[in-house]
């Protein structure tokens, strides 16, 4: 662990171990942040299963799947390769500075391995379905009793009780359960037909690792471990307080806005000059509005009295969407962004990746942080940075994801001390290994 010192310094994390258990994108995404301030993370995986949308969508998808834009492509040139589970762009980008092992849980020899880590590590982030970890006999009973100072976060989509325990679930369910897609949409459209949003996942990791330094402190300053349950569906729905505590007191449901706002106009997303080019603009106040004119060139705009007010320019904000696009659709949508941010309006560019990488704020600041995989062809990729910044505890990036299995003999050897002839024992009864078996769906 010595090699992600940087400067001198320590990491805070550093020194931790945690095992992952963490599929798709919420649990993942806490490891992953744990990670990138020093945690030694170890994927407990298996090459006898395979975890769907974890490590890709299928295990060997054909190249015309892999030519698909979205959740099955993204594969370097299009191409799965041969190990196409190394591949993949999410996994790539939520298991960097992780580590990876193999074990087969399902088999007596795997759950002494199972418990052995458990003694060594300081503990295990898991978000599965409850009924998949309790057939593997992954408990906080369990593991509390191989070590009593260990820190358990569960995080399931609907919590560890309740008629929803077992549902299996992405961030979209769990974002339609608690109430998102109704505030979500365009004026006069059906909610149910707003499109997916994951951020209940991203909500969940950030909370999750949240939540498990904090039971890693308990179980420091106390010495003994603690249990955490985190249902990833509730910690997302503090995300809609404002929405909620709107109905207990007042009795009103949100209504669709789309890009509008219920408290200033105008407000939204225009087009502008180029292929699906946008600029978003919002004004607070009569001043704001008459500068937007300005720039526009527009003052008769400025002196319409059905525009002079506030509760005029929402009434006739279709009027004014028209009368903004006519401009907009003239203009370079990055300097039209500055035309307006330096007159005192609220203006930004809908950016692509694209835009994003070539940033001239996020390039100074060093967001981008590069990294070579030995099974991504093109030289070192870049990747986005940390959540946060510490002033006198600089970090970056130390490795890549690890390919399936990558880390198998540090795991075995170097942690649990196997000699050579029990290692390849375990590799020859499907424990371990860096490829799925051919019958592996």
């Amino acid at each position: 662990m010595s090699s992600i010192s940087l400067s001198g310094r320590k990491l805070p994390l550093q020194g931790v171990r945690i095992l992952d258990i963490a599929v798709v994108w919420a649990g993942p995404y806490a490891t992953q942040l744990l990670a990138e301030w020093g945690a030694e993370i170890i994927r407990i995986e298996s090459i006898q299963h395979f975890q769907a949308t974890t490590r890709g969508q299928v295990v060997r998808p054909t190249k015309e799947m892999a030519s698909m834009r979205g959740g099955m492509g993204g594969f370097p040139n299009r191409d799965p390769g041969a190990r196409p589970w190394n591949r993949g762009p999410s996994f790539n980008h939520h298991a960097r500075n992780k580590r990876s092992m193999t074990v087969d849980l399902t088999k007596p020899e795997g759950q002494e391995v199972f418990d052995e880590l458990v003694a060594k590590s300081d503990g295990l982030i898991e978000n599965n379905v409850p009924v998949s970890m309790e057939r593997v006999g992954v408990t906080w009973e369990r593991v509390s009793k191989v070590n009593p100072k260990f820190v358990m976060l569960r995080m399931p989509a609907f919590g560890l009780d309740g008629p929803y325990k077992n549902y299996r679930t992405f961030g979209s369910h769990m974002a339609a359960n608690v109430g998102h897609y109704s505030v979500m949409g365009y004026r006069g459209e059906d909610a149910a037909i707003t499109g997916n949003t994951l951020v209940a996942d991203a909500a969940g990791g950030a909370g999750g690792a949240l939540a498990f330094a904090s039971g890693l402190r308990y179980a420091r300053k106390n010495e003994k471990g603690i249990f955490i349950e985190i249902a990833s569906a509730e910690n997302f729905a503090t995300y809609l307080g404002d929405f909620m505590v709107d109905f207990t007191m007042n009795g009103t449901l949100p209504e669709l806005e789309g890009n509008r706002h219920r408290n200033l106009a105008p407000q939204g997303t225009y087009p502008c000059l180029g292929e699906d080019r946008w600029l978003t603009i919002s004004v607070t106040g009569d001043d704001e509005w008459r500068v937007l004119c300005r720039v526009m060139d527009r003052d008769d705009l400025a002196r319409d009295p059905r525009f002079t007010s506030h509760d005029g320019r929402r009434e006739y904000h279709d009027i004014l969407d028209g009368e903004i696009t006519a401009w907009t659709a003239r203009q370079e949508a990055a300097e039209a962004m500055i035309l307006l941010q330096e007159a005192g309006v609220a203006a930004g560019v809908v950016m692509s990746e694209t835009d994003a990488f070539a940033d001239p704020h996020l390039v100074d600041r060093g967001f981008w942080e590069a990294l070579e995989h030995p099974e991504v062809e093109g030289g070192p990729r870049l990747h986005t940075g940390s959540l946060w910044k510490a002033e006198r505890t600089p970090r970056k990036h130390w490795r890549a994801a690890p390919r399936l299995g990558e880390d198998n003999e540090y795991v075995y050897k170097e942690l649990l001390g196997f000699s050579d002839e029990k290692y390849q024992e375990f590799e020859l009864d499907g424990h371990i290994g860096m490829d799925y078996g051919p019958n592996v769906p």
